[in-house]
């Protein structure tokens, strides 16, 4: 067992699986003092909630009597899958950096480039000419570019003046923001066919570009679910092959460990700082481009308000999966249900949406001190000898 817990693989999955279910029972109390201290909620209306955080993805919904209902529920399965490709993603942008060396706290910024160039290109090539499926495909390349082209200036910063990353994204998130309203505010893209769209950009789907279902939408009917699932997994185990396989992922995690010790070992340190950083905004680019890619959702052009919400998400991710790109799926996956279980509290309970984006907010923040317990679970591994067993150790020595 000891042996077992010195394995880097148990000791992630135990700290984020640890870490979840803290987070589940921290917020299951919290809807329990809320509803015990609130007479419009009461008992029952706290246990509904807490059963909703627990099974919420299998709800129904309620039958005539106004009991819960639990059975398989396919959309909110495929809606999970769905709002999870943006989150998997921006996570694995996230842990790519950091298994560097470097924070990627400027994903947003990178999702907003590979937002702006995916529904530029999507939209501006008239379908009746050249193949949909052709400008998916460079939609797609497009919002990737524009991705590494924006995380790639940090890294440029960071590389030839020792710019601190963090600081560097903060601005360039907040330059992207103000850039891509300026050019969606200038452009023909605003939705004017509905008359009651106001600084919306027309959907993918205007222009017949959407991913392609693969047979999901049968499987998961009634939910927005789509290949883009497929292709974010696909990513994720690449991503996962180019750190630990490959000569190159070796440099990049070892200029990250220590840039000075990687240049003497002849790695190129400043260039690879800029490749993980510009391989970093890829991720974050493609995370938009398959999110606005599926033809359902509409984006608001003015930014200046709010950065994408998906851009932080992708840091909780990232650290409740420990950084691991497989993990990275999985609690993708878990922050995905998180937002389908919230939006069901709101609508199935007397809880308001505020008191709900509390509790949210409780889990995954307990839930992304799955590093914390890793260290605890690894010392814990480890066995202490006693003064007597090392004497006994050196004795051994002595004798050799």
């Amino acid at each position: 067992m000891k042996d077992l817990l010195k394995k880097e693989g148990t000791t992630s999955v135990l700290a984020t699986l640890i870490s979840i279910i803290i987070g589940l029972l921290a917020g299951s109390i919290l809807i329990l003092i809320v509803g015990v201290t609130d007479k419009t909620i009461g008992i029952n209306g706290a246990w509904d909630a807490i059963r909703l955080v627990l099974m919420g993805l299998f709800n129904t919904g309620r039958t005539a009597t106004g009991a819960l209902a639990f059975g398989f529920n396919p959309a909110n399965f495929g809606n999970m899958l769905f709002r999870a490709i943006p989150l998997i993603l921006t996570g694995l942008s996230v842990a790519l950096a950091y298994k560097t060396g470097l924070f990627n706290i400027g994903a947003a910024g990178q999702y907003l480039a590979g937002t702006w160039a995916t529904l530029f290109v999507a939209l501006s090539i008239p379908t009746s000419v050249v193949p949909a499926w052709i400008v998916w495909l460079l939609a797609f390349l497009a919002g990737i570019l524009a991705g590494a082209l924006w995380g790639a200036i940090p890294g440029l910063l960071k590389a030839t003046l020792n710019i601190n990353e963090v600081l560097a994204c903060i601005m360039t998130n907040w330059i992207a923001a103000n850039l891509v309203t300026w050019a969606f505010d200038l452009s023909k893209l605003k939705n004017v066919t509905e008359g009651t769209k106001t600084a919306y950009i027309y959907k993918t789907s205007f222009n017949n570009v959407q991913t392609a279902k693969v047979g999901l939408d049968k499987i998961f009917s009634g939910s927005q679910v789509n290949g883009g699932i497929l292709i974010a997994i696909m990513i994720a185990v690449l991503v996962y092959i180019v750190m630990t396989r490959t000569t190159f992922g070796y440099e990049l995690k070892a200029c990250g460990s220590n840039r000075h010790a990687a240049r003497y070992a002849g790695i190129k340190d400043k260039r690879s700082i800029v490749l993980s950083m510009a391989l970093a905004g890829a991720l974050s680019g493609a995370a938009a481009s398959l999110y606005y890619l599926s033809g359902n959702p509409e984006f608001f052009w003015s930014t200046y308000q709010s950065l994408p919400a998906a851009g932080f998400n992708g840091i909780a991710v990232a650290l409740l999966g420990a950084c691991n790109p497989i993990a990275v799926i999985f609690t993708g996956m878990f922050m995905s249900m998180l937002e389908v279980i919230g939006s069901q509290i709101t609508f199935l309970t007397k809880y308001n949406e505020f008191i709900t984006d509390v509790i949210i907010a409780v889990i995954v923040y307990l839930s992304a001190f799955s590093l914390v317990i890793k260290m605890w679970i690894s010392g814990r591994g480890k066995k202490k000898k006693t003064p007597k067993a090392q004497k006994s150790d050196e004795k051994k020595g002595v004798h050799a």
